[in-house]
């Protein structure tokens, strides 16, 4: 497929995908969304990659939200179609089995909060701006901001920021959780990489399972996010990949993790 409004590069493990509409500060419109399903499917289904890296073109923004334009048209009908869509595709990412990590050059907004939301771990520069403006234009967060946000943050967190609409910076993000580090602009990308490459260093199966446990786990009552643990830690332990890790280990040697 011919991407228009992403890039979309792999390499060494890695599949990294850059939001270019600049000229709008990167905002989502359907084609966006579109070419992000492709993208995420074709990263899903290689085996060579390990992890993916979202991020945004120029220096001003990661995704500055929904385009506007786009979205004034929408009616009750097709607007409840636009939402449902979107959060598909932000609910593939959330569950390919493959870590994602978000590194939030500049405004994050709006959907564009919301497709951070949906990645597995977000840092940000000092530069970030983040926010769920929906409230300011009548409407509320369609592409999982008020659930995600709830679940991460707390509903205290979500009240706030969906209702003021305001946004804060990556230093209050950071505190409240949404953000889990903050590294100068021109740090942004290689801390990805950085943090990507620690990933794939690990074994695939059990980086897979453990995403499937806290994902699924975060909703269920403890008791049966435990038994999930477990029987996916039965599962891990007969894998080669476990007889080589322990091996490894007590060889003091880095592992040669196959994903079997």
């Amino acid at each position: 497929m011919g991407y228009e409004n992403i890039l979309y590069e792999k390499k060494e493990g890695i599949a990294r995908i850059t939001f270019n509409r600049p000229k709008v500060l990167n905002a989502l419109n359907r084609k966006t969304v579109e070419e992000l399903q492709h993208a995420l499917l074709d990263a899903r289904n290689d085996e060579t990659v390990r992890v993916l890296i979202l991020t945004g073109a120029g220096e001003k923004a990661f995704v500055a939200g929904a385009d506007i334009g786009e979205l004034a048209l929408q009616t009750p009908v097709n607007g409840k179609e636009f939402s449902l869509y979107g959060q598909g595709v932000f609910h593939l990412l959330e569950t390919m089995g493959k870590p994602s990590i978000c590194a939030i050059n500049g405004f994050a907004l709006g959907g564009g909060c919301e497709l951070a939301l949906s990645c597995s771990i977000r840092i940000a520069s000092k530069t970030a701006k983040l926010g769920q403006p929906e409230v300011k234009l009548g409407i509320l967060p369609g592409y999982g901001g008020s659930q995600r946000l709830a679940r991460l943050c707390g509903k205290g967190v979500a009240h706030e920021l969906c209702l003021t609409g305001e946004m804060i910076t990556a230093e209050e993000a950071q505190r409240i959780g949404l953000v889990n580090h903050i590294h100068e602009p021109a740090e942004l990308i290689p801390a990805a990489e950085a943090m990507a490459k620690k990933i794939i260093a690990n074994g695939p199966i059990a980086v897979k399972f453990t995403m499937e446990a806290i994902e699924r786990g975060v909703e269920m009552a403890q008791e049966e996010g435990l038994f999930l643990e477990a029987t996916l830690f039965g599962v891990a332990c007969a894998t080669e990949d476990m007889r080589e890790g322990t091996k490894a280990f007590l060889e003091k040697r880095p592992a040669q993790f196959k994903g079997k």
